[in-house]
This record gives structure tokens, sequence and C-alpha cells, in this order.
């Protein structure tokens, strides 16, 4: 387990957690959330064993193994599945063995070598490594590119896929899902939920928090502190707590004004002289009680457009794309009037983006036509916005140069609710933070009073409590809005009905985020068949010789996966009849005698490990039999 006892880290001079204790238990998840700057990347510094504990300790096992994310990513010539294959640290060491145990010729010691690669399931390991590239929105063919041929989004997931398959007992994901679509999103909060180590996830995504993990760990006030349930239970957890704490600190500062009182008109006076006195007593003695608040220091609102014409923007019998050559979207129809609220669905370079740009203007359309209202104003955010803040220009120079007649005190005070305090307001962008830069995008969109908005991806660098300032700021716009995002919650929270792009085309999507994740299982299983029977067609010659040696490969190609299947089936049955036994055990009433009370722990303790292994490892037996299925098809 992971123990802080009386932990304080500091950074330089700033002292971000202090006398805070805690305890992770093995196998539990546990999402860390707080303020930026609040100390989350220190701790995870310090579990890493990058930051030495100022005062206290922070203790775990010193056999377990730890994977993070890289953050860095050279520029190699070796293989995608190659470079996530290496996040299997024992697998590479074995092999390295093994290769020196052929060149010395030692029998005995290969045939022990490749048993302990058996052992850690090695040799289905470039079938996990393809799984997860998959998961993460790699192609097939993409596999065997070599990693300096991507760019540094696609090499964040490949850093992500090397840490997931590293087989760790503690893994620590700092805002894995920020270089991640929808679709990865989604499947990477499955493969969370069966890992079955020790996971420590900061994350700004409150759905996927909510998902996920099953206690929080906050930072506030510079002390740590653990609570239980997932992200919307410590939301309700917190507001009690600080719902307490203010009838406390009431109560609190009612007794010490009445003391005050006292011994402000008693002190003076020879008779009233030790009452007062012990009144002071008691008054320095009162407990230092803070007043409860929720530190936000986000407040905005998008203004009422100064018209809202009907409609807004259309495109009719549109191709979008950029240039004849490279046509993206075909026969787009798509009207936005006030009111709109559209949210964009579809695959990792379906053309969400480039339906966006297409709206927005930034790219002309190849064919059809753009109609847009004359005095129609567009506040459009995307990662490219971002790139085109001024460099060396404050934030207050920026609002300036957008709205000149604005004074400098009225300019700062627009910024205060986006966070810009203070000298804050004055740092040039050069030195922002991507979360600040963000900001700053969505201040100068919410300057321009727009009647749409077209936002792509708005909430990738933005923390918890701006991305709920955006929620309930884009509740109340009156305008239109379409919206590209991987933050389940925003979506679901601003959006009131959904497009589908997909295969060249923009249409209506009649479902949920949920009956999103279910076209995308289908549209995988039919694009596998679609697959499978072009080479029926294609493979219709062979003679019976040929197939039967085509079965045999396929066999021997899938005997890793089956091997492990059949492993974990017979671990399965065990676990099965251990629970039967168990369950007998406890139907005998007995067993519930107070002197038995220790050995009934045990069996309700090792009663729920087992359903819970069953619960993951029968998921898992499950995506091996549809894998094998899926590959021994001809």
């Amino acid at each position: 387990m992971i123990t802080a006892t009386d932990l304080s880290l500091d950074r330089g001079a700033k002292n971000l957690i202090k006398a805070s204790s805690f305890t992770i238990h093995p196998n539990h998840k546990v999402g860390l959330v707080g303020s930026n700057g609040c100390g989350k990347s220190s701790l995870f510094a310090a579990l890493l064993g990058d930051l030495a504990p100022d005062a206290g300790d922070l203790s775990m096992p010193s056999s377990w193994d730890i994977a993070t994310v890289k953050q860095e990513t050279p520029s190699l010539e070796q293989s995608a599945l190659d470079y996530v294959i290496d996040g299997d640290k024992e697998f590479r060491r074995l092999e390295r063995q093994l290769e020196q145990a052929r060149l010395n010729e030692d029998g005995n010691l290969e045939a022990i070598i490749l048993n302990k690669i058996d052992t850690i399931n090695g040799y289905s390991l470039p079938a996990r490594a393809g799984e997860l590239l998959h998961g993460l929105g790699f192609l097939q063919s993409q596999l065997d590119n070599p990693v300096k041929a991507f760019s540094g989004g696609w090499r964040m997931r490949l850093n992500l896929a090397q840490a997931l398959i590293s087989r760790a007992d503690l893994l620590l994901l700092d805002e894995p899902t920020n270089h991640l679509d929808l679709d990865a999103v989604i499947w990477l909060q499955r493969w969370l939920k069966r890992f079955t180590g020790t996971l420590v996830l900061i994350s700004h995504d409150r759905d996927f928090l909510d998902t996920v993990i099953g206690q929080i760990l906050h930072i506030e006030h510079q002390r740590a502190k653990l609570y239980s349930g997932n992200y919307t239970a410590f939301e309700r957890q917190r507001a009690e707590h600080l719902a307490q704490q203010e009838v406390q600190y009431q109560k609190q500062q009612k007794e010490a004004a009445h003391l005050t009182a006292f011994v402000d008109r008693f002190r003076a006076k020879a008779s009233k002289a030790k009452q007062a006195q012990s009144r002071l007593k008691r008054l320095e003695k009162l407990p230092d009680l803070a007043p409860a608040h929720v530190d936000s220091q986000f407040t905005f609102s998008f203004e009422q457009p100064e018209s809202l014409p009907y409609p807004l923007l259309s495109l009719t019998e549109s191709q979008c794309g950029y240039d004849s050559d490279t046509i993206i979207l075909n026969d787009v129809g798509l009207t936005l009037v006030p009111g709109s609220r559209i949210g964009l669905l579809g695959r990792n370079g379906a053309g969400k983006s480039t339906l966006i740009k297409s709206l927005a203007g930034d790219i002309s359309l190849i064919n059809g036509e753009r109609y847009c209202a004359q005095e129609l104003k567009i506040g459009y955010f995307s990662q490219h916005q971002l790139e085109q803040l001024h460099f060396g220009s404050s934030p207050v120079d920026h609002i300036l140069r957008a709205k000149p007649t604005l004074g400098e005190p009225q300019a700062r005070s627009f910024l205060g609710r986006f966070g810009f305090s203070g000298d804050q307001a004055l740092e040039a962008v050069d030195t922002m933070s991507g979360g600040e830069k963000a900001r700053l995008v969505l201040a100068l969109i919410v300057l321009e009073k727009p009647q749409l908005l077209l936002l792509d991806e708005p909430t990738n660098h933005l923390d918890l409590e701006m991305r709920q300032a955006l929620v309930l700021a884009l509740q109340d716009f009156s305008g239109a809005i379409i919206l590209i995002a991987h933050d389940r919650f925003l979506l679901e929270s601003c959006v009131d009905e959904f497009y589908l792009v997909a295969n060249g085309h923009v249409s209506d999507f009649s479902g949920d985020i949920d009956d999103y994740q279910q076209w995308l299982n289908d549209d995988k299983k039919q694009a596998v068949n679609n697959s499978k029977n072009s080479d029926v067609t294609a493979d219709k010659s062979l003679d019976k010789k040929q197939l039967r040696q085509q079965q045999a490969e396929l066999r021997k190609k899938s005997a890793p996966l089956r091997k492990e299947a059949d492993k974990l089936e017979k671990q399965i049955a065990l676990w099965q009849t251990e629970l039967a036994s168990i369950e007998a055990l406890l139907s005998d009433s007995d067993i519930y005698q107070s002197e038995r009370k220790s050995e009934l722990t045990e069996h309700l303790k090792r009663q729920a490990s087992l359903k819970d292994k069953l619960e993951e490892n029968e998921m898992l037996w499950l995506e091996l039999a549809e894998q094998i299925e899926e590959m021994m098809k001809i």
C-alpha cells in the first residue's frame, strides 16, 4: 500500500502539501484532483522518487514496479509496435537473456527462459500491443511505421500504450485523455476498469473519473484528504463537509464575539478582572476554523448577442476538404439557427475538424454553397487559435487590442472572471500554461458577443472548475453551438442533438453517447467482417489443400491467444469452485457467532475478492475468445 504520514511537499519556497496523512490500498483506483498548482504533479514526482518529502513520510513496497507516461518521445526508426512492447521491461530483459543463451548454445538455460516468457504471457505480447494501439486509434497499417513518422499527439498515444502494457503494480496517469478523441477515451475507460494494479489518476474529466475510479484524493488549502467513492460522490461529501464547517464556523464566530465583548467591557474593572481573564483564555483556545467556501475563480457567461438572425449559417450540397484531390466530406447539408446545440461524433480523422473549419470559413468549400448571415459573429475555439495568440503580449494587451474602447481597469476586471487576477493579467503569453492560454481564448470569444460558437476540443487544458464554469456558460448561451469534445460530461450537459461524421458524410445520430459506443463496436465488427469477406472473395480459387494450410497457419498464429484463454479458463474454474465453497460456509448460521467474527470477516473479504476477480477475468476471457474467433475466420 501507499502510506503518507504527516507528509509535506514544497517546490522552492512554495509549500504545496503540509501535514497530510492518507493510505492508498493495493488495487484501488484513486483520482487525484485539485486546482492548478496545488501539488498534484509534485505528489506524482514524490511517488516516482524524483522529489523527496520536506517533512513526514511517503512509503510504498520497494518491490512495486511503477509505470507512468513519458512526456518526451525520441525520433526513432523503431516501429510503433516494438516501441510499445518496450513497455514490458521484464519481457525485453528475458529476450536479451534468451538471445545470449542461444549464442552460448546453453539449451538448459534457454528452456528456463522460454518457460519464464510463457509465465508472463510473453508470446501474446505482440497481439496485446496491437490491441492497445487499435484501441487508441492506430490503424493496422500504422503499426510497422517508425515512431518518428508520427506527430506529437500520436507519439503521446504511443507513450500511453507503452505505460499500459507494462504490467505495473502502480500506474500513474497525468491527464491521459488530453490527446485522445472520444472513441479512444471510451476504450481507455474500459481498459482501466479492468486494470488489476493500483491506479492514481490526475484528470479534469469528471465523467472519466466517475467511470474509472473508486476514491478521490483531494488537495486543497495545502491538505491532501482521501474520500471514498467516485467524483460525484466526492462532490456530495465535500458539500456536506463544507456545510458542517460553515455551521461550526458561524457558531464559533458568535461565541468569539460574545467573549470579546465581555473582555473589552470588563477588563478594566477589578471586580470582573478574573472573569475577563478566564474568558480571554477561552477565546485563545478556540479552534482555528476557517469559513467554508468553494474556491472558484471562474464566473463568466456569454453576453446576449446584439441580434440573432435566422438562419445563422448553412451549408448546402457541399463538399469539404483541402483541395479537389483530398475531399473529406460529401453532400453536406447543415443549417444552424439560434438555439441549435449540436455535438459532432465520429472516429478520429473522419472529418469533424474539417467540418468545423468549413463552417468557420477557415477553408473554402470545394463545391456547394455556404450561406452566412451578414451580421454573424462566430466564436471559434481550436488548438489553432491558441497558437495564434500574440507572443510577448499580455492578456490585458489582447483584450485592449480586441476592444480598444475598454480601459485597462475594465480589461483587468473582465479578465478576473477567467482567473487572471493581479499581475497574472500583465504576464506575457509566452510564459503561460496551456490552460491559461485556453482561458484567454475563451475570454476573447466572450468579448465579441458571438451568435454562433464553433468549439473544437475546448476543454483540453482546462481544470475541473473552469470546465464547470464553461458548462454553465454554454447552458445559458442563446445562440447556436457546434461542439467537438472528448469530455462526455460537457457533451451530455450542453448538447441537444448529435451528428455523426463517418464514411465521408454527415448525418443525424438519433442516440446518446452510450448508443454511439455501441455504434463504434458494431462498426468495428462490420469492418472486420467486410475485410474477411473480401478475403474470401479473393481466395475462392484456393483448393482444399491450400485452405487446410491457411487454417493451420491461422491456428498457429492464434496459438498464444488460445493458450492464454485456456489458462484463464482453468483459473476461472478454480475461483468458481473456491467461491462456491466459501458461499456454502457463509450459508451456515454458526459462522455468524460472535466468537467466529474474525473467520467471518476473512470469508467475506475473500468472497468479495473472488467476485471481483471473476468479473474482471471473465470479461478478459470473452475478449480473448472474440479475438480468436475473428482471427480464425477465413
